[in-house]
């Protein structure tokens, strides 16, 4: 059977092609201006004041002495700043958030937690001011576990929601006749899964610079992935129409989904700026990206799933729990997405899930690269190990045969494209030759007894654009030079990924001139095109569509144009190479500048066009192999080696592509094996926020990556059938990771992150 979905045929010049980015320059010389480098005359440093208690009601609050303080110009607490309830992420992703945020409240919800603001003369002032600041509290009682919180008669941190800790009302997917399936299994697998509370820990902390102008406009500098929707929820709490919100982000030092939020600091320098009628900065610390950021939701999973002897799914039944932290943020689409995300994968007509979210006492949880399916496919693909295992079976062999194929209902309801997930799989069992490697010989090193090699698989599909839970618009302009160059506006971000490159090589194709020909605009508010934000890997499949759409209308002009200056038709003459020529007479030519120029007494040609694209949903599929060592005498693994094969579609810049998938392996290795950031449960405190005790992998620590890139399944949806790759990569690592090592030693673990006591623990109940 021929598995691939035809992709279109066509010689790409510029498509496919690993082109020099257009900001590696600025980048290796140091040149780029991050928020952070924005230096304005007169700038004051803002400060905010966190509570170092979990639960309590704020009875009173003394700034007299810290307004006193040479240096300090101003100081907000909840008793002078607006009080509106807003989303902690911006509007419109209403459908993934919930509205449960103030400014200030006079109610702590968790350790860390902003209570009043300082802007001062220098750093050094506003940090000693922040300790001139009194806050009484009347304490109250917190919980720190889900299931404490979910108890009837467990505080109660927020009065908003569907009631109790909910953060929204549990999320119901029912398909088939589940009791009937499972009694048609031949055995029943049944577990619990647990993921931990991983951070994004990304390079560049959260930052932001205010400016007021004489007009009672706010100019905006800050470090995000969603500018416009930053813009509008401003323009919301702070009462201004959105023509006096600027808002302006260059260059960005990572974001993997979690700086779609605003984080209080935001809201606090507008409103210190304006009341001193100076810029203000606020930058947070890298302990302050831990205490006030947005971490991965951890989650607890029961999941039970009905199997025949010949390895058919037959039922599945899986609830999930999702802690939120003290605030909604992402909650409800974390959920959502994460619950829906369990009736596929592996095919089953029969399925039952329930997702719940709740509010504890603990630090905001939001939205993280792989966004709710890192912990609901964790724990279906290391439970289709297990059921190979006990069936005797290949886990390759087994997920072979009940992954997801073309014409199988996605997660979004919509049918899926192509066969995309079994020609990964299948692909990396005949590179690697798996049947031979699963039955090498395992004998141990004489030389290094105590080391245990494991191989494992993991499986993932994840999709391009947040639909059907968000209505998602990409927008382009493109507009032709007198010089025949051409400039896209985007409002796209760039999150270091590359993609304003990705997004002018599609221009650059679309048109038919050279890629150095086409220059790039983005990051400000007032000049580009409205933009939902970076986030659901949908940037290359949703603003790379709208871009090509423009840039199409802009040929069609270019050409009219020219057709008119050689006489012929337009239907006669192409655009190649920044140059216009007769089809049949290619000596018949001229520049794209040429086509531009006077006609008529004209200086130059208007040629402007916008592009507006609205998706539905593409689906990119991944397999990954992972060797593991494991030291059963200090229970420490080592990831050696990692087979990734991914099909995104049409490739736009194969080196971008193969930089997402190995990011996306170092965080998932991280994940698995050493990241979390942890809470006192008996205080609510944060235990290692900071980079030397939150341990993430580093370059030493990182396997021999051997990507391999299918253009397997392509969609139509996107440009030349280009899917999104942010995301996958994050996900199938995990599994494949916890897979190997059951491989290696013959326990299997059921929760991330597996540390070395974890397997020391296991051996020992092993052996005894």
């Amino acid at each position: 059977m021929n598995m691939t979905t035809p992709i279109e045929k066509r010689d790409f010049k510029i498509v496919g092609k690993s082109v020099r980015r257009d900001d590696v320059l600025e980048k290796v010389t140091g040149e780029a201006e991050y928020t952070g480098d924005v230096k304005l005359s007169g700038m004051l440093h803002g400060k905010i004041k966190r509570a170092a208690i979990a639960h309590a009601r704020i009875k009173s609050i003394d700034v007299s002495k810290a307004l006193a303080y040479p240096g300090v110009k101003a100081v907000l607490t909840h008793e002078n700043v607006p009080r509106v309830l807003h989303y902690g992420s911006p509007h419109p992703r209403s459908a993934s958030c919930t509205k449960d945020q103030y400014i200030l409240d006079d109610k702590v919800r968790f350790w860390g937690e902003g209570v009043a603001a300082v802007a001062a003369i220098s750093e050094e002032i506003a940090d000693e001011a922040l300790d001139l600041i009194e806050v009484e509290y009347e304490p109250l009682p917190a919980v720190f576990e889900p299931e404490d919180a979910a108890q009837p008669g467990a505080p109660l941190i927020h009065d908003v929601g569907p009631g109790g800790n909910l953060v929204l009302d549990p999320v119901r997917i029912n398909r088939g006749d589940v009791d009937a399936g499972f009694a048609q299994a031949d055995f029943v697998l049944e577990g619990v899964f647990s993921g931990g509370r991983p951070h994004p820990a990304y390079m560049e902390p959260n930052v932001c610079i205010a400016d007021w102008d004489g007009s009672n406009k706010l100019t905006f500098w800050t470090s995000t992935q969603t500018s416009f929707m930053v813009r509008g929820i401003l323009a919301e709490v702070l009462g201004l129409p959105l023509t006096k919100v600027r808002v302006l982000v260059d260059h960005m030092g990572g974001g993997f989904g979690a700086k779609q939020d605003l984080f209080q600091h935001e809201f606090l320098c507008a409103l210190l700026a304006k009341q001193t009628r100076r810029p203000v900065k606020m930058e947070f610390s890298r302990h302050e990206t831990f205490v006030a950021g947005r971490s991965r939701h951890p989650c607890k999973i029961w999941l039970k799933q009905g199997f025949k002897n010949d390895g058919t799914l037959v039922a599945r039944d899986m609830k999930l729990a999702y802690d939120s932290g003290a605030y909604g943020s992402h909650g409800p689409g974390v959920t959502i997405v994460g619950t829906t995300a369990a009736t596929s994968l592996y095919r089953c007509e029969n399925v039952r899930l329930e997702g719940r979210c709740v509010y504890t006492n603990t630090p905001i949880n939001g939205a993280f690269r792989g966004y709710g399916v890192v912990q609901s496919y964790y724990a279906l693909d290391i439970q289709m190990d297990e059921a190979a295992e006990r069936l005797g079976m290949d886990p390759a062999e087994l997920k072979l045969k009940n992954v997801v194929r073309a014409g199988d209902i996605a997660p979004s309801g919509h049918p899926i494209l192509g066969h995309g997930l079994e020609i990964c799989l299948q692909h990396g069992i005949d590179v690697l030759d798996w049947k031979k490697l699963r039955n090498r010989d395992r004998t141990p090193d004489p030389k290094r007894p105590h080391i245990r090699t494991g191989w494992g698989i993991g499986c993932e599909m994840h999709g391009s654009s947040a639909y059907p839970g968000i209505k998602e618009q990409g927008n382009a302009t493109v507009k032709v030079n007198e010089d025949g160059t051409v400039t896209l506006l985007t409002g796209a971000a760039g999150l270091g990924t590359g993609a304003h490159t990705a997004l002018a090589q599609i221009v650059a194709e679309e048109l038919g001139v050279r890629f150095e020909d086409v220059g790039t605009i983005h990051g400000d508010t007032d000049v580009v095109p409205w933009d939902i934000g970076a986030f659901a890997s949908h940037t290359t499949y949703l603003v790379g569509t709208a871009a090509k759409m423009a840039a199409g209308k802009v040929r069609t002009a270019v050409l009219e144009r020219a057709a008119m200056k050689l006489q012929v038709s337009p239907a006669e003459i192409d655009l190649s190479e920044g140059k216009v020529f007769v089809i049949t007479d290619p000596g018949r030519c001229m520049t794209v500048a040429q086509a531009m120029g006077p006609s008529r007494g004209i200086p130059a040609a208007n040629i402007v066009a916008n592009g507006t694209y609205e998706p539905t949903k593409s689906y990119s599929f991944a397999a990954h192999f992972a060797e593991v060592h494991v030291d059963t005498e200090t229970g420490i693994v080592e990831v050696k080696r990692v087979i990734p094969v991914h099909d995104v579609g049409r490739v736009i810049h194969p080196i971008a592509a193969q930089g997402q998938i190995e990011g996306g392996i170092q965080q998932g290795i991280g994940h698995t094996l050493t990241e979390d950031y942890v809470i006192d449960k008996k205080t609510g405190r944060s235990l290692n926020a900071g980079l030397v005790d939150y341990k993430m992998p580093l370059s030493m620590d990182m396997p021999d990556i051997e990507t391999i890139i299918l253009e397997a399944a392509p969609d139509p949806g996107g440009p030349w059938g280009a899917k999104g790759v942010g995301e996958d990569p994050i996900i199938a690592i995990g599994p494949a990771i916890a897979n190997a090592i059951h491989d290696a030693i013959g326990v299997r673990f059921r929760h991330y992150p597996i540390t070395p006591e974890d397997v020391l623990k296991a051996l020992r109940e092993k052996a005894a």
